[in-house]
């Protein structure tokens, strides 16, 4: 494979004015989430607009992410490298870049090294912060050398810590129980129903470019992805919920392929969006993306989109294999159609 190099690609930089969009003239779109559900929806808004904005979430502290985090003290980067590898182009270079990104150390069988389940992405990233000591100047010089169409940006330049309250199933002791940490929330809809969840510190201010990138979207979108983990936690910092019930921007909410995951085991779709209109009743939705398999009662479904202020749109946008993925094309096809109508 053969590479021409050349100066470094710097990401444009976004005007200050909202719905310019683009050199193209292309929609301002801010996609909020973590992990794999916003990996999934960044693939598809790639390719519909070239003014792409992720605001990810900072409250990791597991894997590779969790080590760096207490070791170092920094953001824990594995989201913001997800996302960054989503943005990638589907050219040699971007691929590359996206594989190299998504590499992970292994020490060869009988050796434990200090290496072992690093992502080469996060140790590029946190170079980059310790370099420049601005998080979002480095994940800016991380997207030009991938060449990523879009930025990356946290949700918060300070590491957050997500904790819940959990009532245990009887089965599985009774009582309520704190959980701390989002490793372990991720999967405490296992034994327990989540009831309650928080950010700490609750007043961490939020990036503000961050702010700024969702006052002048054309279109905000949220979820899919682990809904007390990476969905809610944008609603639970006060600065971002309160720019987002501000912002003349649209919203687009995404329901996950499945609402039997390990943290929400035993919630229906209308359970998710009740939990979304508990920490931030005063958001307006425009239009709720679900797949027709996930919801139980359509009517009843319809009927609490209405009462969120927007419209639901069915569409079947999973992968063809029948895993709880989205498929990249079918989500870029209705989020074009969504965008159009709206």
């Amino acid at each position: 494979m053969n590479f021409l190099t050349g100066a470094l690609p710097i990401i444009p930089q976004p005007s200050s004015d909202r719905g310019t969009g683009g050199s193209d003239g292309s929609r301002a779109v801010v996609a909020l989430g973590g992990g794999h559900g916003l990996s999934a929806s960044l693939s598809a808004l790639r390719l519909l607009t070239t003014d792409l904005t992720a605001v990810v979430t900072v409250a990791d502290d597991g894997g590779s992410s969790g080590r760096l985090r207490e070791e170092l003290g920094v953001l824990p980067p594995g989201d913001l490298r997800m996302a960054l590898a989503a943005l990638c182009d589907d050219t040699d270079w971007g691929r590359t870049w996206r594989d190299v990104m998504q590499h992970r150390f292994q020490s060869r069988p009988g050796v434990t090294g200090s290496l072992d389940n690093h992502a080469l992405g996060n140790l590029l990233i946190v170079t980059l912060w310790e370099l420049l000591g601005d998080p979002v100047a480095g994940l800016q010089w991380a997207g030009a050398l991938l060449g990523a169409r879009g930025q990356v940006l946290p949700m918060s330049t300070q590491p957050l810590t997500i904790e819940g309250d959990v009532q245990r199933r009887p089965e599985h002791g009774g009582g309520l129980e704190l959980v701390t940490g989002q490793a372990r929330l991720a999967t405490a809809g296992v034994h327990g129903k989540v009831s309650e969840v928080r950010l700490t510190p609750a007043d961490a201010p939020a990036c503000p470019e961050a702010l700024t990138a969702v006052e002048r979207a054309d279109w905000v979108i949220l979820g899919p992805g682990s809904w007390y983990t990476s969905v809610l936690p944008h609603l639970m910092l006060p600065d971002l919920r309160d720019a987002l019930c501000r912002s003349s921007a649209k919203v687009c909410l995404t329901m996950n392929l499945s609402n039997e995951t390990k943290e929400t085991t035993g919630m229906s779709a209308l359970d998710h969006l009740a939990e979304i209109r508990r920490y931030a009743p005063e958001l307006k939705v425009d239009a709720v993306l679900a797949d027709p398999d996930v919801i139980e009662d359509p009517e009843a479904f319809s009927a609490a989109v209405a009462g969120m202020g927007g419209r639901p749109v069915f569409g079947k946008v999973g992968a063809a294999t029948g895993r709880p993925i989205h498929d990249p094309l079918r989500l870029a096809t209705a989020y074009h159609d969504i965008f159009g109508e709206n």
